[in-house]
C-alpha cells in the first residue's frame, strides 16, 4: 500500500512516545520514576468539573457553533485584551480541540508547498513534524546553551529565504523554561521588519506558570506586529485540564475564515460541555495560582538539589515546568536517558528530541509529587558520582 509520504517520513512524537513506554514500565517497575510527561500532576479544579457534570445533565451533548461558545470566545477577547495588550475581538477567536491542533491548523492554513517555517530549538518536538505534514520546510535557529539560548536578529536572518513564511515562538519555553526578554524582543522585532511578509505563531500555553515575579510579553501587544500574530493558547497546563483537550487561536480577520474552514472540514466543532468547563476555569485564578506555587517551589527545590551533584547544569527556568538540565558526559542524549531509566530508574526526555545539538541536555518535568523529585534527586546523585 501507497500512503502519503509527507505524514510517513515524520518522526512519531519522542516525548509522547517516551512516556506512554515509561508508564507501560512503570506497570512491572515501580522504583522507575517518571518525569517524562508535560502534564499537571494536579486533578482539575472542582468548579470546572461541576459544571461540566451539570451541562451533561441537561443534554449540552449537541454541536455547537463552530467558532466556539460565544460567551467562551467573549471571555478569551477579554483575557487577551486585558492580560495580554492584545486587541482581538470574539470574532478572532477559534476554540480548539486542544492548543496542539490550534498550532496545526494555523499552519496548515498559511503554508504552501515549499514554503519555509522557523523554529528555534531547543524546542517543542512537533513543531518540525506539523510544518512537515503542511508541507512546508522546517528551518531550525539553534540557539545556544552558553548564550542562555538568547534570541539574535543575526541567527534570524541566517535562517531565513526569500520563502520563509512563519516564525514560530514558544515563551516560556518547553523543554528550557525561558522566557522572552527585552533582547529577545528587539531581535524578534529587528527580523519582522525586515520581514514584512512573515508571520507569527505565537504559542504561549505556559504563560500562567512564570516565577520570580516575571512577567509574560506576547508580541501580539505591538500594534506593529499584530496583524501578523497568531496567538495559541489553552487550558490544559493552567488549569490542569490536559485531557479535556480545549484550546484557542486568535488570529487577523483575513487569517481567520480560511482557518476556520479548514476546521469546519477537519473537526466540526468543540465539545459544547467543555467549552462550558473551559469558561469556570477562566475564573479559577486562585487554583491556577496555587498549581504555579507548587511548581515555583518544586523548581526550587531541584535547584538548590543539583547545584551539589557533579557533572550536571541546571538551568534555572523561568517558566513552565522543566528542569533542563546539561550533563558532562560521553554520551549521546539517548544514550543517557537509556541509562538513566536503566540505572537511576530516572526517565527523562533526551534534548535531541528538542533540536538541541551542541550540549547533553535531559528535559525532566517537575510536574510530579514532591517525594518523587527528592527521590530523583538522591538517584541521580549516586548516578553521577557512580560515573
Amino acid at each position: 500500500m501507497i500512503f502519503n509520504q509527507q505524514i510517513c517520513n515524520v518522526e512519531p512524537s519522542k516525548s509522547v512516545t517516551l512516556l506512554a513506554r515509561t508508564k507501560e514500565l512503570q506497570k512491572t517497575d515501580k522504583e522507575i520514576i517518571n518525569l517524562t510527561g508535560g502534564e499537571p500532576d494536579f486533578p482539575t479544579p472542582a468548579p470546572i468539573c461541576d459544571e461540566v457534570t451539570r451541562q451533561l445533565a441537561a443534554g449540552n451533548t449537541h454541536y455547537t457553533d463552530s467558532r466556539g461558545n460565544e460567551d467562551l470566545r467573549i471571555r478569551i477577547a477579554v483575557k487577551l485584551n486585558e492580560e495580554n495588550d492584545a486587541p482581538y475581538t470574539k470574532d478572532q477567536i477559534l476554540v480548539t480541540p486542544g492548543a496542539k491542533l490550534a498550532v496545526y491548523l494555523a499552519v496548515r492554513a498559511l503554508i504552501n508547498p515549499g514554503d519555509e517555517a522557523i523554529w528555534l530549538t531547543p524546542g517543542w518536538v512537533s513543531y518540525p513534524s506539523i510544518v512537515e505534514v503542511s508541507g512546508g520546510v522546517p528551518v531550525a535557529v539553534h540557539l545556544k546553551y552558553e548564550e542562555d539560548y538568547r534570541i539574535t536578529a543575526e541567527a534570524l536572518e541566517a535562517a531565513a529565504s526569500e520563502r520563509t513564511k512563519l516564525l514560530i515562538l514558544n515563551y516560556p519555553n518547553n523543554p528550557t523554561g525561558r522566557i522572552l526578554t527585552d533582547s529577545d524582543i528587539e531581535a524578534v522585532s529587528a527580523f519582522l521588519r525586515n520581514h514584512p511578509d512573515v508571520c507569527v505563531l505565537s504559542d504561549e500555553i505556559y504563560e500562567k506558570i512564570i516565577y520570580d515575579g516575571r512577567q509574560t510579553i506576547s508580541m501580539a501587544s505591538f500594534p506593529e506586529f499584530f496583524d501578523r500574530v497568531i496567538v495559541v493558547n489553552g487550558f490544559s497546563k493552567c488549569s490542569a485540564m490536559t485531557g479535556w483537550r480545549v484550546g484557542y487561536l486568535a488570529c487577523n480577520s483575513q487569517m481567520y475564515p480560511v482557518i476556520l474552514k479548514l476546521f469546519q472540514h477537519a473537526m466540526s466543532c468543540t465539545s459544547g460541555f467543555l467549552q462550558k468547563g473551559a469558561l469556570v476555569a477562566l475564573d479559577c485564578k486562585e487554583d491556577t495560582e496555587r498549581m504555579r506555587q507548587a511548581y515555583e517551589r518544586r523548581r526550587d527545590l531541584l535547584v538548590n538539589g543539583m547545584r551539589t551533584i557533579p557533572g550536571v547544569d541546571f538551568m534555572c527556568p523561568q517558566g513552565a515546568f522543566y528542569a533542563w538540565v546539561r550533563f558532562d558526559t560521553d554520551l549521546t542524549g539517548g544514550e543517557l536517558c537509556d541509562d538513566l531509566l536503566e540505572r537511576a530508574k530516572i526517565a527523562g526526555v533526551s534534548g535531541e528530541a528538542y533540536g538541541e545539538e551542541d550540549a547533553v541536555c535531559v528535559r525532566f518535568s517537575f510536574a510530579a509529587a514532591d517525594r518523587d523529585l527528592q527521590r530523583m534527586l538522591v538517584n541521580l546523585r549516586k548516578y553521577m558520582e557512580s560515573h
